[in-house]
């Protein structure tokens, strides 16, 4: 056989003796079980890495059987990579998907880069696992995904978590913030990803972009003025769930006034007595400070403009042929006949009031989420 240096036959023999493992099937020891067969054989494979395949039938062969049965696995990423085995992109993808911040499911999406296997890429970021995709091509800090990722930002038909994770992704390279930073300037920047870019661009490492953005795209700012906290930091402070939950239900914070929990408060936005369980803490403090960033789907305002010249603005909670029923911010339901409407218009901006954290200290507001943390289904 023809193996190149310095795989010297014996030891090429004593590998092949060892992948036969695999080819056992009837009346196998009780000690030899399938999962020990494919370990030995992986085994036996990191001792052939490098081998030119190709001239080797036999190696290829018992590689590519390896490799079928470690197929979702950390070692399957290993093996492709070790042995150049191309054609593997589509299933490197799907482990990707399914491992976007472990350092395999990395290492996956980085050799779908290097294959230049873009089509696939495109593809899946027009599909249902495009957050995923997006953050594991994030987590390479590889400058190429910059050009292909870059013109999301300002695709307004795509979901604004896609932009978000693309703005979070490619802040992390150079060249990415810079383009991020260009978009700003020239007021291109969508206004739903503002937040998440001014969050990205005032934590990168690099000294002149981080203080351009600290102009162009300044960080919220807490109750005197005081400059608020990345949320990276912010969730690393330990809050206190009892104090959060005064803090909610507090005059000026106004919480009370338009969520409720567990019965208690104004029925406008979105019941929150389960909101733990369905996001996160960073997802909680970008709603909180950015609440038009994500706004949840039947809770768009609407701005109404009547015959009389008065206007309207809420939610719609009801329409028939003849009638339209708008909900105010105080929970008051209005109902106006459709012939007194000249003009309805659905806002971008949420209902909810931005600038809450102004009225709170920056320990009011992670003591804020840590009780809308805390708020969870309760298991029957």
């Amino acid at each position: 056989m023809n193996f190149p240096l310095p795989f010297a036959p014996t030891v090429c023999l004593a590998v092949l003796s060892s992948l036969n493992l695999l080819n056992v099937r009837a009346v196998e020891p009780e000690a030899v079980k399938t999962p020990d067969r494919t370990a030995i054989a992986i085994e036996a494979l990191s001792r052939l890495k490098g081998i030119d395949l190709e001239a080797n039938p036999a190696v290829k062969n018992a590689v590519m059987k390896v490799l079928d049965q470690v197929r979702g696995t950390p070692q399957f990423v290993e093996l492709v990579r070790d042995f150049k085995i191309k054609d593997q992109s589509p299933a490197l993808l799907e482990f990707a998907v399914q491992h976007p911040n472990d350092s395999g499911g990395v290492e996956a999406m980085r050799l779908i880069l290097a294959n230049q296997d873009i089509a696939l890429l495109t593809n899946s970021l027009a599909g249902t696992n495009a957050i995923k995709v997006v953050e594991a091509l994030g987590n390479t800090d590889e400058k190429q995904i910059v050009p292909l990722l870059a013109p999301l930002v300002t695709d307004t038909n795509r979901e604004v978590g896609v932009r978000k994770q693309v703005v979070r992704s490619i802040a992390r390279i150079q060249d990415g913030a810079s383009a991020l930073l260009k978009l700003a300037k020239e007021e291109k920047l969508p206004e739903d990803l503002m937040f998440t870019a001014s969050t990205e661009l005032n934590n990168v490492r690099w000294a002149e972009i981080k203080i351009e953005a600290s102009k162009l795209l300044p960080l919220p700012q807490a109750q005197n003025a005081q400059p608020l906290p990345p949320i990276g930091d912010l969730l690393k402070m330990k809050g206190d769930s009892a104090r959060g939950a005064e803090v909610f239900t507090r005059e000026t914070a106004g919480c009370i006034k338009c969520h409720q929990v567990n019965g208690r408060g104004t029925d406008v936005g979105p019941n929150l007595s389960e909101i733990g369980s369905k996001l996160g803490k960073d997802a909680l403090y970008e709603a909180t400070l950015d609440p038009s960033a994500g706004i949840s789907f039947g809770y768009e305002a609407w701005q109404i403009e009547l015959k009389n010249g008065d206007e309207a603005f809420g939610l719609i909670v009801s329409e028939s042929a003849d009638e339209l029923a708008i909900k105010a911010q105080t929970g008051i339901v209005s109902r106006y006949r459709k012939t007194d409407v000249v003009k309805r218009q659905q806002m971008k901006t949420s209902i909810m009031p931005s600038g809450l954290q102004q009225a709170m200290s920056t320990q009011d507001l992670v003591d804020l989420v840590e009780y809308l943390a805390s708020l969870k289904k309760v298991a029957n």
